[in-house]
């Protein structure tokens, strides 16, 4: 059985075969949490709109597993006649039950959205999105809820499941599309080498990301990248997994290093990415650390240690034919700014611009003295310890160093249009200083 990386990977090779509803009227629904990074990566390649399918199933009181019908979003509910004869439920006990999952899915519902309407799926094809199906109760209540919602067409797209799984769907699905349906199927996670939670907030900021429309209309309209596929980097004595891309006609490339407990698919790095696509700026977004050297949790913080990869990487990059020419910028992220800090100052590479998001720019200690490439400090107005490690930082560092305050922002620039603040500020700051030799100023 072929084993997925993480739920990024799963999603791009289920997008593959859903290729064919590509240009139809279709809306990708994550099932959420850990379906939502997953059913991103397919509307991304369908250029789809995403949305969460939030559902709550409704058991049986004293069989609380067995499903006799299943509630959605703005007083939806489907049930099961069959089920309520059978176990003989009057409307007092509907409505029992209903009245407590009612009240879970309100607070499920408004953490996900923050206020923003559910997309309309009516007379439209709902593919729904999970990282796997075990027993199947949820996404069954979800293809009832999508229709009772309008949808006009009900796919279930799956990276793994049990091999009869098209037949568990029968009558709920019109299609099931499942990558992976091992015999000794017995959990969603035999099928990952990566399946750590995914957590609220992730949610929120795929959400938000997929939702950005001049973002979105950017990508859209922007030409087909010259490269764009995973990439494994040689950083000294290791090998580390990251993602290129190279627009048509760049005008340089940054590099991106990532915070503690993060890797090259956080979804905010990826989002800042997209814009600077846009922009006409190469991305290379790696894993600063092999998964072995992760579990050692002292490597988290090894700045020395993270800034040698981002020394390394940059090497790599000058025996890229399409990137070797390319002027170099960092972008860092919390522990990875600091990283990106102490690489700029090394002697061995020339980096021609640093941006910093929620930055520890302290971790990098002497090296400050030593960074000269143009940097931007972008900093959340509410992450006050934060924010005056960067003013000191600031007033360390010699070459030019601007200190940018985002209103109302806490340290993961969570808020709503924060974000977008923070990837235009960098895409601007990197498109004014990253120049080849022979440009002009």
């Amino acid at each position: 059985m072929k084993i997925f990386d993480d739920r990024v990977d799963a999603g791009r090779q289920l997008a593959q075969r859903l290729a064919h509803v590509r240009g139809q009227d279709v809306v990708v629904l994550g099932l959420p949490r850990g379906g939502v990074p997953v059913a991103f990566e397919v509307a991304k390649a369908l250029r789809a709109p995403l949305d969460v399918l939030v559902v709550r199933k409704l058991g049986v009181p004293f069989q609380p597993e067995l499903a006799f019908g299943a509630i959605g979003e703005e007083g939806v509910r489907v049930l099961n006649d069959d089920v309520v004869r059978a176990a003989q439920l009057d409307g007092n006990d509907i409505d029992r039950v209903e009245r407590r999952q009612r009240t879970e899915l309100q607070r499920r519902a408004e953490c996900f959205r923050r206020g923003r309407d559910r997309v309309s799926l009516t007379g439209r094809t709902a593919v729904i999105v999970d990282d796997g199906i075990a027993t199947g109760a949820t996404a069954k209540a979800a293809c009832q809820v999508a229709r009772a919602h309008g949808a006009s067409r009900v796919m279930l797209a799956v990276p793994i499941g049990p091999d009869d799984i098209v037949e568990r769907f029968a009558g709920h699905a019109d299609e099931v599309l499942c990558l992976q349906t091992p015999a000794a199927f017995f959990a969603v996670g035999q099928g990952y080498r990566k399946f750590t939670q995914t957590s609220d907030e992730e949610v929120v900021a795929l959400l938000d990301r997929a939702r950005d429309e001049s973002v979105g209309k950017t990508v859209a309209a922007a030409d087909p990248p010259l490269r764009d596929e995973e990439v494994q980097v040689v950083a000294g004595q290791v090998a580390v997994a990251g993602h290129l891309t190279i627009p048509e006609s760049p005008r340089g490339i940054v590099v991106f290093a990532h915070g503690s407990g993060s890797s090259r698919h956080s979804p905010r790095n990826r989002y800042v990415a997209e814009v600077l696509h846009g922009a006409g700026l190469a991305t290379l977004l790696f894993d600063l650390l092999t998964p072995g050297e992760e579990r050692d949790r002292a490597n988290v913080f090894d700045i020395e240690l993270l800034a040698s990869r981002l020394v390394d990487v940059t090497g790599w990059l000058a025996t890229q034919p399409d990137a070797a020419s390319l002027p170099v910028g960092y972008f860092g992220a919390s522990t990875g700014a600091g990283a990106a800090l102490v690489a700029a100052a090394d002697p061995r590479v020339k980096v021609g611009a640093v941006v910093s998001r929620g930055g520890r720019p302290d971790l990098a200690g002497r090296s400050l003295a030593k960074v000269t490439a143009p940097t931007l400090l972008i900093v959340g107005g509410r992450d006050e310890v934060v924010l005056e490690l960067n003013r000191r930082a600031q007033a360390a560092i010699p070459g030019r160093c601007e200190l940018t305050v985002v209103p109302r922002a806490t340290h993961l620039f969570e808020e709503p249009g924060t974000l977008e603040q923070v990837a235009e500020l960098a895409r601007d700051w990197f498109v004014d200083h990253l120049r080849r030799p022979n440009a002009n100023p």
